[in-house]
């Protein structure tokens, strides 16, 4: 049972950290440094849609490591 919970945590890691790339599109180095061309805007379609699954995913995958913690404890 834990091998299983151990592939599923694998393969939501890295989905979760592609679905984390795919929404740094267009950002580049100037945004790391504090950039002046920083627009607040609201995200719609498609970016908003990879945003909820992003946090979905997150969700489900601290859910799976606290599984998985709690099974290798024993209790």
């Amino acid at each position: 049972m834990s091998t299983y919970i151990q592939i599923a945590q694998l393969v939501l890691a890295l989905v979760l950290i592609l679905a984390i790339l795919l929404q740094v599109r267009g950002g580049g180095l100037g945004g790391i440094f504090g950039s002046q061309e920083t627009v607040f805007r609201t995200k719609r379609g498609v970016e908003k849609t990879l945003f909820q699954f992003t946090v979905v995913l997150a969700v489900v995958f601290i859910l799976v490591a606290m599984v998985s913690v709690r099974l290798l404890s024993g209790g």
